[in-house]
């Protein structure tokens, strides 16, 4: 059952990494077809990292590797370089904790953060779906309370999955949401409260101020709550990404990162990159529109699925 489980999960991940896939290895291939070692032959490998997303910095520091590399070793080819990318990438990674924190006793709570468009509501559902796959119980809490139109797709989500929905009126405090969702987790029993939040950026101070006091009411009920502040980000925007990001993580702090539509695009390296930027660990990453396209990241499958097929 474990064994499938993880195939299924990595083939969902190599299946969304496609375009990048084919982007990176078929053009490292062509480059290194030439058979010449040069220094148009480097700007190259780092136009082809810029393009996959990874930053300006960090594509510099990456063709600097196989700079290196390729003057101690001139006959290595596409496929060798490939695999020291995946080697760096994957050393980049390892100060990072991917799993999902948990309360010793009571509910765990997750508070999920985002700019409205990303697929913040639609990650709560995959994630609530998964959660329940794994036997959990699970309680969601509409604590975006400015926009009638969050509160009735969460509800509809919550009908279709069969999960108990805690929310208030129109424009009612999402901190009265958030302390009464938590209330009825704890004597109900539930594992999990997943917490729906507003994702208007346009006005940054007032939402920063609202996300703080939701973490304050839940923080009364459970001085370790929330467990997880996730912030979901669209993976096609790729690094305009970091600067929402980085206002997040500056006004709320962050514990991990939601990468969305990881199939949507041939920039799978901004993930790897807004990672190490902003040293917070990548949860979850959505692969598709099924309401199970939704996988926990594991750095070793995904940076592999990069460059490679198998």
């Amino acid at each position: 059952m474990i064994l499938q489980f993880l195939k299924s999960s990595f083939h969902s991940v190599t299946r969304a990494l496609r375009k990048t896939r084919e982007r990176l290895g078929s053009s490292f291939r062509s480059l290194f077809g030439r058979g010449q070692i040069d220094e148009e032959l480097f700007a190259s490998c780092e136009e082809l990292l810029y393009e996959a997303d990874f930053g300006v910095k960090f594509s510099k520091e990456l063709a600097e590797k196989i700079r290196h590399f390729l003057r101690k070793n001139p006959k290595a080819g596409a496929a060798r370089v490939l695999s020291l990318l995946e080697e760096e990438l994957l050393a980049n990674t390892a100060p990072f904790d991917f799993a999902l924190k948990k309360a010793p006793s009571g509910p765990t709570v997750i508070l999920i953060v985002g700019t409205n468009g990303n697929g913040k509501t639609t990650f709560i559902a995959k994630l609530a779906h998964r959660l329940q796959t794994e036997g959990h119980t699970v309680l969601l809490a509409a604590a975006d309370t400015f926009r009638a139109a969050a509160q009735e797709q969460i509800a509809l989500w919550a009908k279709k999955l069969g999960i108990d929905l805690i929310r208030g009126t129109y424009n009612a405090d999402p901190a009265a949401v958030a302390y009464d969702a938590i209330t009825a987790a704890k004597n109900r029993g539930v594992d999990f409260v997943l917490i729906d939040t507003a994702g208007r950026l346009e006005n940054k101070s007032h939402l920063m101020k609202e996300l703080e006091k939701i973490k304050r009411s839940c923080q009364k009920l459970s001085p370790e709550a929330p467990q997880e502040t996730l912030l979901v980000l669209d993976a096609t925007i790729g690094q305009n990404g970091l600067d929402i990001a980085k206002t997040f993580k500056e006004s709320v702090g962050l514990s991990g990162l939601v990468l969305t539509k990881i199939d949507g695009s041939a920039k799978g390296g901004g993930a790897i990159a807004i990672q190490r930027e902003l040293a917070i660990p990548i949860k979850f990453l959505g692969t598709g529109e099924s309401i199970a396209d939704l996988v926990p990241f594991e750095p070793k499958s995904f940076i592999h699925a990069l460059f490679f097929d198998e």
